[in-house]
């Protein structure tokens, strides 16, 4: 039998919101409040990293129809049991930790009501407090709040309406409870018996109308369901920011949710919010003016859901360049002085790391011109906000000398893919596309990022911050389709980039594709940074590079990294250009301070969701969700031989 760490004990419950997940346990989806993704367990270190193998797996194939590819939860671990959602109908489920043993399922059923988030879910909430039994909290694909016994799976008969919260009312615009498009795939967090609760909508490239529902972020009581509050992402009349929505279009603008997860810090009664644009993601000429709070990071108290602070991270969006992943806390020793800090890492690759108690920036972030709109009807911001550090942790903006050149044939191809597009720095805005004349704006980022909703890690212990990203760019074309949106413009038509982006279903870009980084956030700097894999199969057997040795170029995947007190673990996942065959099934190891690959191992398919870890009977496990086209969705827990 393995001798346990006991290491994980010294964590500080009353720091808990920035040291990590407590006792062995994974209590929250980013394994504590402050979503560090961080567990001080030192079991699996590097000298015995290699040996790990599969202890249990476990298949959602039989909890009704899912895409394989898109099994996104991440498991909560208590009391030795695991909590996770399977199946586009989002069954709740109850998993023995040392064994994979289904212990009960849950699943609503909502009948013909609509879900425009239909997906696994990303997981669910824990909360237990001393004169109630523990609860699971889940938000269901058609936008409900219920509350389950931990114990049983069974709904708590005293909490809303015998178990069960309909989000779709309370949202201050008349809605169709049917067919409302607002849903979620998130999981709430609780913070001092407030389950706070976000939203999410359809895709906003080509809404069907400038009228969406608003993303409008409440609280309600833990242990009865009653709203506590509800904070106005779209400020109304008296509220703060109202005014930036001009012309009166905070009475009709949706969208400006937290379709992502949220964080908290219990010390301080802080909830934080990573609000999306408004409607929609590429036009705003409906929405003149600099849109508080979309695209902005919001501190609210939580017991009462007042603004304490926000910072807006892009003004009067139209690059879809939503906050897309949990704020991660931690404290920082910045040139002698100690911060309470959140860093919020963006699509475009930036990391704003803001004071959490003021939300005054640790370093400069300076006011910068960039390129104003040509479009009919729209009115860009004349600036937005550069952090000075930390320094883009991935590709920026379109530069020529970064087209593919593996050989001169594809070089000159790549160059005639870009002369048919507009493009420039970041923050290039989108365009008509011109008969005879450039077909859309090349974005990089593009409107997948960057980084994404896995988000990053942070290692409290040496402050550097773990980001994987991608270089995977868009096209962006406006067009104007009364008989598709009532939207003077929506996405559509322009130059589509097929398979890789580039020649012949290449990359457009030179690699690096995918990236490992290693942020120093007591710096400012980057400490590291490494290429996520090996270059993808359609890539090595391309005919145009018969010969040639591409090296190690990474890949543009979503895979999600983990950090624990040894090893920082980060996998592939399904690709950005999944058509193309770009994802991979490899989870590995790295050295923390180097980046270097102590370890590789190979999951029976493409990580999906993000992995976690616990300690169960003196053995620590590591889970992860994984799929692929024609492998349904499992979770697969490795540990060390017994």
């Amino acid at each position: 039998m393995l001798v346990a760490s006991t290491s994980f004990l010294l964590a500080s419950a009353s720091a808990a919101g920035q040291q990590g997940a407590i006792n062995g346990e994974w209590r929250f989806y980013g394994g504590d409040p402050g979503s560090t993704r961080y567990a001080p367990l030192d079991q699996i270190d590097g000298d015995n990293v290699n040996s790990l193998e599969v202890a249990w797996r476990w298949t959602a194939a039989n909890f009704g129809p899912a895409p394989e590819y898109n099994y996104r939860t991440t498991p909560l671990m208590v009391g030795g049991v695991l909590y996770a959602t399977a199946g586009y109908r989002r069954t709740v489920v109850a998993i023995d930790a040392g064994t994979g043993e289904t212990l009960w399922t849950y699943r609503m059923d909502e009948g013909d009501r609509s879900a425009p988030r239909r997906n696994s879910g990303r997981g669910v909430a824990y909360w237990e407090a001393p004169d109630t039994g523990p609860r699971i909290f889940v938000v269901t694909p058609g936008f409900h709040l219920v509350a389950l016994d931990a114990a049983s799976g069974r709904p708590v008969a005293d909490f809303g309406d015998h178990g069960v919260i309909d989000l779709r009312t309370g949202l201050g615009r008349d809605l169709d409870l049917v067919r409302a498009p607002i849903g979620s795939s998130s999981p709430p967090i609780v913070v001092d018996g407030v389950v706070v609760v976000g939203s999410a909508l359809p895709s906003g490239g080509a809404p069907r109308s400038r009228a969406m529902p608003p993303g409008h972020v409440r609280g309600f009581d833990a242990v009865t369901g009653e709203l506590r509050w509800i904070f106005h992402t779209i400020p109304q009349p008296g509220d703060f920011g109202n005014e930036t929505w001009e012309d009166g279009s905070w009475a009709y603008t949706g969208n400006a949710a937290v379709w992502t997860a949220l964080s908290a810090d219990p010390a301080l009664g802080y909830v934080y919010l990573p609000v999306e644009a408004g409607t929609g993601d590429y036009y705003g000429g409906h929405r003149p003016g600099d849109n508080l709070f979309s695209q902005s990071l919001v501190a609210l108290n939580a017991a009462t859901g007042e603004r304490v602070w926000h910072y807006q991270t892009v003004h009067h969006g139209i690059w879809d360049y939503d906050p897309p992943a949990a704020p991660i806390l931690v404290d920082l020793v910045v040139d002698g002085r100690r911060i309470e800090a959140v860093a919020l890492i963006t699509k475009q690759t930036f990391t704003f790391v803001l004071d959490r108690r003021t939300g005054e920036p640790v370093w400069p972030i300076e006011e910068r011109p960039v390129e104003q709109t040509t479009v009919p009807g729209e009115r860009t911001a004349p600036t937005q906000p550069f952090p000075t550090r930390p320094p883009p942790y991935d590709r920026q903006g379109v530069d020529p000398a970064d087209l593919i050149d593996f050989t001169p044939e594809l070089r000159a191809q790549a160059e005639e893919i870009l002369a048919q597009l507009h493009y420039g720095p970041l923050y290039t805005p989108p365009t008509v596309p011109v008969e005879g004349g450039t077909q859309g704006t090349l974005m990089v980022p593009g409107s997948l990022g960057g980084a994404n909703w896995p988000g990053g890690a942070v290692d409290p212990e040496s402050g550097y911050l773990y980001v994987q990203s991608a270089t995977a760019p868009s096209v962006i074309a406006l067009v104007s389709e009364p008989e598709v949106s009532d939207m003077d413009y929506i996405r559509g038509g322009g130059l589509r980039l097929r398979g890789g982006g580039g020649p012949q279903g290449l990359p457009l870009f030179k690699p690096p594709w995918g990236r490992v980084t290693a942020i120093d956030l007591n710096a400012g700097a980057i400490a590291w940074q490494v290429p996520n894999g090996e270059a993808p199969e359609y890539v090595k057997n391309h005919p145009a590079l018969e010969g040639i040795d591409v090296g190690r170029t990474g890949r543009p995947d979503r895979g999600g990294v983990l950090v624990t007190r040894t090893l920082l673990f980060a996998g592939e996942g399904g690709g950005m250009f999944a058509a193309a065959g770009s994802g991979g099934n490899k989870l590995r190891a790295h050295d923390k301070a180097t980046g270097e690959v102590v370890a590789e191992f190979e999951l029976p398919a493409n990580q999906t969701g993000l992995p976690m870890t616990y300690m169960h009977e003196g053995r620590q496990f590591i889970v992860v969700a994984v799929g692929a086209r024609g492998h349904a969705g499992e979770l697969v827990a490795l540990a060390l031989p017994e």
